[in-house]
C-alpha cells in the first residue's frame, strides 16, 4: 500500500510533475516548489476521488493512472464525460469559478495524484500565460465535445450512438494497413455510459455487428475492417429506435 495522502518530500516528487503537460516549460526549481506545495494522494481502482457538488476546489494532476469523469441520471444510469489519463489534469472549473464540482471523479485504475490548491493554481494562471492558454485549449475541447454529444442525443437513436462511439474509439491497426482496431476494448457498461444508453443495448448492437461482419472481437480487441461501411450502416439505422427501459 502506498503512502497516505499528504505532502511528500519534494525531491521524490518534483521530477514526477515534469510529465504533466500543463506544466511544461517550468524549471526544475519551479516544479520542486509546486511539488512541495501540493498534497499527494493515492487512489485505488474504483475509488471515488470526489463527488458532484463536493466543496473541494483544488486542481488534480494525474501523475500515474487514469480517472473517469462521470455523472448519473435520476434513474441511476451512468453518463461518461471523459477519461483523464496520466499527464493530464482535472478540477479546473471549480478552481476558476469557485462553484461546487460539476461531476463525479472515479479512479479507473490505481492512481497517484498531486493536488494543487485553488490559490496555487490561480496564481499559476496569472503568472504563466502559457499555462492559462493550455487551460483555455482544454475548455475549448470540452465545449466542442459537448456540442457533438448534444447533437448526437438530439438526432441519433441509441443503436446509432453505439456505432458512433465505436468509430470514435477506433484507431489505426498497426499490423493491417487500412484496417482499424479498438484496444483495450472498454466494457459494455463503459460504452453504454459514453453512448448514453444501456448495457443491454450495447450488447445487442455489438452482437448484431459481429454477426453481420462489421466487427470482429478477439479477446480484448475489436477489429473494424472498414470504418466507411460501419459509418454508412450507422447513418441508415432507424433514428427512432430507443433504449431498453432502465431498471
Amino acid at each position: 500500500m502506498g503512502p497516505p495522502s499528504g505532502t511528500l518530500p519534494a525531491m521524490s516528487t518534483g521530477s514526477q510533475l515534469a510529465k504533466i503537460k500543463l506544466l511544461q516549460g517550468l524549471s526544475e526549481v519551479e516544479l520542486i516548489d509546486l511539488a512541495r506545495a501540493a498534497r499527494w494522494h493515492r487512489f485505488e481502482e474504483g475509488e471515488v476521488i470526489f463527488d458532484r457538488q463536493s466543496d473541494c476546489r483544488g486542481v488534480y494532476l494525474v501523475v500515474e493512472g487514469e480517472v473517469d469523469v462521470v455523472n448519473f441520471s435520476s434513474q441511476g444510469r451512468e453518463i461518461a464525460y471523459a477519461r483523464v489519463r496520466e499527464g493530464d489534469f482535472f478540477g479546473e472549473l471549480s478552481a476558476i469559478d469557485g462553484q461546487p464540482r460539476s461531476a463525479n471523479i472515479v479512479a479507473q485504475s490505481n492512481c497517484r495524484i498531486a493536488e494543487l490548491s485553488r490559490e496555487t493554481f490561480t496564481e499559476l494562471l496569472k503568472e504563466r500565460p502559457q499555462i492559462a492558454f493550455r487551460v483555455l485549449q482544454k475548455m475549448v475541447g470540452i465545449i466542442r465535445t459537448a456540442d457533438e454529444r448534444i447533437m448526437d442525443l438530439a438526432t441519433l437513436g441509441a443503436h446509432q450512438r453505439v456505432c458512433i462511439e465505436l468509430l470514435r474509439l477506433a484507431k489505426d491497426d498497426p499490423v493491417k494497413p487500412g484496417s482499424w482496431m479498438i484496444y483495450p476494448l472498454p466494457t459494455q457498461a463503459e460504452i453504454a455510459a459514453l453512448a448514453s444508453t444501456t448495457r443491454e443495448t450495447v450488447a445487442r448492437v455489438m452482437g448484431q455487428l459481429s454477426d453481420d461482419g462489421f466487427i470482429r472481437k478477439v479477446h480484448k480487441t475489436v477489429y473494424i475492417d472498414s470504418r466507411d461501411k460501419l459509418a454508412e450502416l450507422a447513418s441508415k439505422l432507424n433514428p427512432r429506435r430507443d433504449d431498453t427501459p432502465a431498471r
